[in-house]
């Protein structure tokens, strides 16, 4: 089945979108993103380890540093802010420690947090992890995951018509969190429908069913499977089969599976299964990579790009992330100078 795929990205674009591609980055700047999704907290503490421990077999770590990252969503709107875009997000957090240093992180990137709401009833997700001399030793997490409580749920509906005002497109990033709840997808995504601007979604499996009619969903292989309730088989034909079967039951416009090492496959009605390989030459660490493709994806959109030069554009920017070490994001001078 490989005469279905088109395998390069000079193949899937006309030699004039191709030219065009750079001149789609610097309209990112004059575009406004709206982001819906699950905010976490992502702390790295860092030491060496040289003895064990005499009350139980475990490693002594001597701590030597320690940092705080945005995560989930949070990630998806700095790699936003570092391409020059504004950045509305709407969200849930808790009363909390946690919820502070986020909002004060994103207040400092110019990033829009009077639609964040504070439930007490809920913990700001946070991942601790513990790494001596490169390797994790530990994670652990405070959060809560259950979905919104009716009064939480009813005020982020209520904020989402002032959210969407200014939006030139939407991305939810579903973190199985609880704020992705079915009456808030259905409200934004009817909106912004309406509206005529694109909705993209970093997919939780288990919500497969909440993104009908969407620009685009972006899952990786694993989440692809999972979220048809499939068990995975190997080769291009069973992806093929799966990603028709996706665009079928959610009746969206297009379906980005994202394949690692091995590039994505973009899915639309009636055209041909695209390939676009990798664009990585070392891989150093693919944490948030899938937050750099579907930022990028989404500026792309708005900024006019067809899907597929939106995803070419988004590929090169996620083999400029993974290049780099720990929760990274990319600039838009960076990401012109690689598209050449």
């Amino acid at each position: 089945m490989r005469g279905l795929y088109l395998r390069s990205s000079s193949a899937i674009l006309p030699a004039g979108e191709r030219r065009r591609l750079g001149e789609y980055v610097r309209e990112f700047s004059a575009k406004r993103i709206l982001v819906l999704g699950d905010l976490m907290l992502d702390q790295f503490i860092r030491g060496s380890v040289h003895r064990i421990s005499p009350e139980a077999p475990v490693p002594v770590v001597q701590v030597q540093t320690e940092h705080f990252v945005p995560g989930g969503a949070g990630n998806v709107a700095r790699n936003l802010a570092s391409l020059g875009a504004g950045v509305i997000l709407v969200s849930v957090v808790g009363d909390d420690p946690a919820a502070s240093r986020l909002l004060s992180d994103f207040a400092g990137h110019g990033i829009r947090v009077d639609h964040v709401l504070t439930d007490a009833h809920r913990v700001t997700s946070q991942k601790c992890r513990i790494i001596a001399e490169h390797q994790q030793v530990v994670r652990f997490d405070r959060e809560t995951t259950g979905s919104l409580g009716r009064a939480s749920e009813r005020e982020v509906l209520r904020r989402l018509p002032a959210a969407l005002a200014d939006a030139d497109a939407v991305i939810i990033s579903d973190y199985g969190k609880g704020l992705v709840t079915p009456g808030i997808a259905r409200a934004v995504i009817a909106r912004a429908r309406a509206k005529r601007i694109p909705v993209t979604v970093d997919p939780k499996p288990e919500n497969f069913g909440l993104y009908r009619h969407v620009t685009c969903v972006t899952p990786n292989v694993h989440e692809a499977w999972a979220g048809m309730r499939l068990h995975a088989a190997p080769g291009d034909e069973a992806l093929s089969a799966l990603g028709r079967s996706i665009l079928a039951r959610l009746k969206c416009s297009s379906v980005i599976i994202t394949r690692g090492p091995e590039g994505m496959d973009i899915f639309q009605k009636g055209v041909r299964v695209t390939h676009i390989p990798t664009r990585a030459r070392e891989v150093y660490d693919v944490t948030g990579a899938g937050d750099t493709v579907i930022s990028v994806l989404t500026l792309g959109l708005a900024s006019g790009a067809s899907i597929a030069a939106a995803a070419v554009i988004s590929n090169c920017a996620a083999g400029i992330v993974v290049g780099k070490l720990g929760t990274a994001a990319v600039g838009a001078s960076e990401l012109r100078a690689a598209l050449g």
